[in-house]
């Protein structure tokens, strides 16, 4: 285990982040774009924001998110607070790859950039049965993902495992680097998986041993305390924490047949955001890394909601009401 950096370890890399905000996409340029003539006009808009607006939208965010990482890890006193924001990007390749090996189609079009393996490499990889260069959590993941798969398997099954393995890394990871904050968000983050999971369960009409295997170990609530709750008592589980507000806008929405749950899932992204914002009031330190690489995501996010909405011919305030809270 590697020795803990210090705040002050940080000072170089929090004063050029405080000075990267200023190029954030603000609730006023996301207005800008959904309001843009066209989309040539929106690209623009990102381009004051530091993107490449002379390539298609996918190339730009891929473009964009290498060069964060990139960035973040030569920047950053120690590079792994980096990978722990990597980490989903290899598990999404690892369940594309499995679910088309088993419907025997090609992965390529599908498999994202961003991760800590090149996605290239772990379907060659993978496909010769020599997967190499990956954690063995990872690879063991991938192992039993495939036998869930096996004869027509449960693909709900194979994205458990994967889940499970995926959320574990980053704990793992957070641990390792002695990093409270960054312990904090991995946990808020497996608490709102659980509260999605078990809103939609009941939602379902499914309560007691379902829900108990799909909800995800290492959140704050206990997944006994989440299972044992009934959706119309969601909102007393999380009633003294961050995730308040939303689990009782779930409750309210659980009943099956009920309402879209668009509102629900802005609640939960707000919640991690709300939490992720602290890091601006910290003026020194591996916050601000973390606080920075989230708000990147939060942020192609936003870009792919707008375009996505433009695309469909949705009114602006539809558009508006599908954004999340902005880290700026």
């Amino acid at each position: 285990m590697s020795h803990r950096k210090k705040d002050t370890d940080y000072l170089a890399i929090s004063a050029r982040i405080r000075a990267m905000e200023n190029k954030l996409l603000t609730r006023e340029r996301m207005d800008r774009m959904i309001e843009a003539r066209d989309d040539a006009e929106a690209m623009k808009i990102l381009a004051e924001c530091g993107y490449n607006d002379a390539v298609g939208l996918d190339t730009c965010l891929a473009q964009a998110r290498a060069e964060v990482f990139r960035d973040m890890k030569h920047g950053a006193p120690d590079p792994r607070l980096v990978e722990v924001f990597q980490i989903k990007y290899d598990y999404h390749n690892a369940k594309t790859i499995l679910k088309s090996q088993a419907m025997g189609t090609d992965p390529e079009r599908l498999l994202l950039s961003g991760g800590r393996y090149d996605p290239a490499q772990l379907w060659d990889g993978w496909k010769r049965e020599a997967l190499s260069g990956v954690s063995e959590t990872f690879k063991r993941a991938m192992e039993q993902g495939a036998a869930a798969l096996a004869d027509g398997g449960d693909p709900q099954q194979a994205d458990l495992i994967l889940d499970r393995a995926c959320y574990n890394e980053m704990a793992g990871l957070a641990r390792e680097l002695g990093s409270s904050f960054l312990q904090g968000y991995v946990r808020l983050s497996v608490d709102v998986a659980n509260l999605r999971a078990a809103v939609r369960v009941h939602r379902m009409g499914k309560e007691g041993d379902f829900l108990r295997q799909v909800l995800l170990p290492g959140g704050s609530i206990s997944e006994q305390a989440i299972a044992a709750a009934r959706g119309d008592a969601l909102g007393e589980v999380f009633r003294s924490g961050p995730l308040a507000q939303a689990a009782d806008l779930g409750t309210r929405l659980a009943a099956p047949g009920g309402e879209a749950l668009t509102a629900f899932e802005r609640e939960c992204d707000n919640a991690l955001t709300a939490y992720l914002s602290a890091a601006r009031r910290v003026p020194f330190g591996e916050e601000t890394v973390i606080g920075y690489l989230y708000a990147k995501e939060q942020e192609f996010t936003a870009i792919r909601a707008i375009f996505a909405g433009r695309a469909a011919g949705l009114d602006g305030d539809t558009i508006r009401a599908r954004l999340r809270e902005t880290y700026v």
